[in-house]
């Protein structure tokens, strides 16, 4: 992710910062887009979107007015959007948050450029997000203004990257080409022939590109059951199992993909290169716990699907088949979830949480059970 930031904005009425905000920020945004000296995109091809407006905060009028009456965007390729679209709230409960406006950019036919924009076709690719910081989340749905505004802006180095080049795909660039080509290798089979294998290839890519990353920096965070590390493993085994509908059957097949990717990216991460045997170690370890657990799992929950799903009509799993699924065969809540999406069902979570806690609860009056009995019984032996 490319990205800038402006800490306040030197406009403001108590003059607060040595940045930007809004007008500046757009003005940048474009001239980097449309300039020949940088990018040159194609303007008829670029739309935008703005606040719309709500309860707890009013439409962008400002944004939508610098669009339209600065840059020059005529008005029906100007989306007025809600709170979940444009819209950037605090990483926790309260803190700094406020309106976005997004940057789009055609990928289609050049003749078939839509004269209007509104966020519905995916030939529109988002490119850039520009969020104003501009107010305060003191509770739920409370908003004050900010005294210091700021702007955070993001862009996708790989969208862009497709753009620039007038590819519709990310998956298609130098970025990921090579590991592409090797998941082809590995599989048999080739990209863009259909939606499922085309969607497939993308997750086992992009989930051990971020392994690879994660594992191989210094301060390597490798899989776990807790925290961070947990997050690791779900990438991993979540492109496992997309392996597995691959049909890859090779014996630590992770690695060869991590190999891909340490080597398309050295140049600029040496630290990929120098902890790539940690990274295979890792893979490695991971693909052997997995597969015993994902062929276990995936042939229970089949077993589930036909005799409490079909047989009963029902249109989601209960939490305590979904708990049993876990419990039993390790086989984790998101990819039941995943696999329940997939056939049009749904997941109890709630009932899946309270097995959960009452395993837990249960689990810790055993243990101090067994500790109360074993301390009790030396004492008792030793006198």
């Amino acid at each position: 992710m490319l990205g800038n930031w402006s800490l306040g904005d030197p406009d403001a009425s108590d003059g607060i910062g040595t940045g930007y905000f809004k007008e500046k920020s757009i003005e940048m945004s474009w001239k980097f887009l449309t300039s020949p000296d940088w990018l040159n995109l194609d303007k008829n091809k670029i739309a935008v979107s703005v606040f719309a407006g709500d309860n707890d905060a009013p439409f962008d009028q400002e944004t939508y007015d610098i669009w339209k009456n600065k840059i020059g965007i005529k008005k029906t390729k100007i989306a007025k959007l809600p709170k979940k679209n444009n819209w950037w709230e605090p990483v926790g409960l309260t803190g700094p948050c406020g309106p976005c406006t997004e940057i789009f950019y055609w990928t289609g036919d050049a003749n078939k450029i839509p004269n209007s924009f509104n966020d519905d076709n995916f030939l529109w690719v988002e490119i850039w997000n520009n969020v104003f910081m501009q107010y305060n989340k003191i509770i739920e749905n409370k908003y004050e203004l900010l005294k210091q505004q700021n702007v955070d802006t993001g862009m996708g180095l790989e969208r862009i990257l497709a753009v620039v080049n007038e590819m519709a795909d990310n998956y298609q660039t130098d970025l990921f080409k090579k590991i592409i080509n090797k998941i082809e290798q590995l599989s048999n089979k080739k990209y863009g022939v259909n939606n499922e294998i085309t969607k497939a290839m993308r997750i086992v890519a992009d989930h051990i590109k971020a392994a690879t990353f994660i594992i191989g920096d210094d301060r390597a965070i490798t899989p776990s059951n807790t925290n961070q590390g947990y997050i690791v493993r779900r990438l991993i085994r979540r492109a496992i199992r997309y392996g597995k509908q691959l049909d890859i059957d090779q014996t630590s097949w992770t690695k060869e993909i991590a190999k891909i990717v340490v080597y398309d990216y050295t140049d600029v991460y040496q630290e990929l290169q120098k902890n790539i045997n940690r990274v295979i170690e890792q893979l490695e370890q991971e693909e052997i716990k997995f597969k015993k657990t994902l062929e276990q799992g995936l042939s229970q929950f089949d077993k589930l699907l036909k005799l409490k799903i079909k047989n009963e009509k029902l249109k989601i799993i209960k939490g305590k088949d979904a708990f049993n699924l876990f419990q039993t065969y390790g086989f984790p809540l998101e990819l039941t979830i995943e696999l329940a999406k997939e056939n049009k069902i749904a997941v109890d979570e709630i009932g899946y949480n309270k097995e959960l806690i009452k395993h837990q609860e249960l689990s810790r009056t055993a243990s101090a059970g067994m500790f109360r009995g074993g301390v009790s019984g030396r004492f008792r032996r030793n006198n």
